[in-house]
């Protein structure tokens, strides 16, 4: 089975990369093309298993490339997008061009290439702040950023595909992920990376939202288990753990269970506007246990500290510290 990723060098495609070549799938992965020759979180994967991918470097915004390079593939993985959600109020029209465009670019390929499964990656901030706990995934769609309202745009256009084209497409929609490689402009990575340069000063924004937090593990394995499942096409499902945490939690933890000694400051520049602030994001994953047959290795407050456990030691080893910079804010 041929396998295609979009998205394959960031934080979670790198990962299901991973699983998908240990279960011997054949795998195909897209990179963001750049003149250095970076592919990105996957440059730093095992050789053994990167020498049996084959890497493609371009763009989801080019249609002609995508249609070309999604040739006599079974089954898409799409993750290509910008994620962050404060650059997203300083360049909305790019994230309209990567995640509406190119998921478009995506779903209209895999429409003439007969691709027998789609599967499109949502976010749990196309919810907004919940308005009923835990999250189904008939909750309202509420855009409080530029970024949210770019993957509902991408979400409903997939679904248009199945309804008008029968595209035989799926939504894993994540709730926070999190774990080994996550960028910066997450909470934990930025928590993490601050404390680990010895900042006795964290520099953090709100504490009070609440977020239900997935191990990448668990959300790369959300994945692999769609490829055979026939039971799936036109469902939307959500991926988290049915379990919330503050950031105001995740900073007593790091201090009480790890052991950590820091002040926190309060910095205006990584504070959301009000109106565009998702206060709360608690999961409903019934339906992936149902449907998908998945449920979260690292689940409530105990699989958290493990899978926060496994993120500090990732972050502790100077090759990978060093990718990180603590003292810039990255929008």
């Amino acid at each position: 089975m041929n396998i295609l990723v979009t998205g394959a060098c960031g934080f979670i495609g790198s990962h299901i990369i991973e699983k998908l070549v240990k279960k011997n799938y054949k795998v195909k992965a897209f990179t963001f093309y750049n003149s250095r020759g970076s592919n990105g979180w996957i440059d730093t994967i095992d050789k053994k298993i990167l020498k049996e991918v084959d890497i493609v470097s371009g763009d989801v915004r080019d249609h002609d490339f995508v249609l070309n390079h999604s040739k006599k593939i079974d089954v898409v993985f799409h993750l290509a997008a910008l994620i962050g959600i404060p650059y997203s109020y300083y360049a909305p029209k790019s994230y309209i061009e990567t995640n509406v465009i190119g998921t478009y670019n995506v779903l209209n390929a895999s429409k003439i290439n007969k691709i027998s499964k789609v599967i499109i990656t949502s976010t749990s901030e196309v919810y907004g702040t919940a308005k009923s706990i835990p999250i189904l995934e008939d909750h309202s769609l509420n855009a409080q950023s530029p970024y949210a309202a770019s993957k509902i745009g991408a979400d409903q256009l997939a679904l248009s595909f199945y309804r008008s084209y029968n595209v035989p497409v799926t939504i894993i929609r994540p709730f926070n992920t999190f774990g080994p490689r996550q960028s910066a402009r997450a909470i934990i990575p930025t928590i993490i990376t601050q404390i680990l340069r010895n900042n006795k000063n964290i520099k953090l924004g709100n504490l009070s939202p609440t977020r239900d937090f997935t191990y990448v593990e668990d959300t790369a394995d959300s994945f692999v288990q769609t490829i055979k499942n026939r039971n799936i096409t036109g469902e939307t499902i959500n991926i988290g753990n049915n379990f919330e945490v503050s950031i105001k939690d995740i900073v007593n933890i790091m201090r009480k269970d790890f052991g950590y000694n820091f002040n926190i400051i309060e910095d205006p520049k990584r504070i959301r506007v009000k109106q565009s602030e998702v206060f709360r994001l608690v999961a409903s994953n019934n339906k992936a246990k149902k449907i998908l047959k998945w449920t979260p290795k690292y689940s409530g407050i105990k699989g958290f500290k493990a899978g926060l456990k496994k993120t500090i030691e990732w972050f502790k080893d100077p090759k990978n510290l060093k990718e990180y910079n603590s003292d810039l804010y990255s929008i």
